[in-house]
C-alpha cells in the first residue's frame, strides 16, 4: 500500500490543476484533496486549502519539479 504525502498547498484551484498536470506529465501520480465546500466560495484558513499529494517515494522528485529544478 502506497503512503501519500503533501508536497504543495494552495488556495487557487487553477494553480492546483496546473501543478497536478505538470507532475502527471512527468509520470508522477497525483491526488488533490480539498476541504472547500463547492457552493460556498470561502477561502478562510484551512477551509480553502487545496493539497497536492504524491506517493511517498515520489516526494523528492515532485518537489524538484514544482521548484523547477528537475534534471
Amino acid at each position: 500500500m502506497n503512503k501519500w504525502v503533501v508536497v504543495f498547498v494552495t488556495y487557487d484551484p487553477l494553480e492546483a490543476e496546473i501543478i497536478k498536470d505538470l507532475l502527471e506529465s512527468g509520470g508522477i501520480p497525483v491526488a488533490i484533496r480539498s476541504s472547500k465546500v463547492s457552493p460556498y466560495p470561502v477561502n478562510v484558513g484551512k477551509i480553502g486549502e487545496i493539497k497536492i499529494l504524491v506517493r511517498k517515494e515520489d516526494k523528492e522528485v515532485a518537489e524538484k519539479v514544482i521548484r523547477g529544478e528537475e534534471d
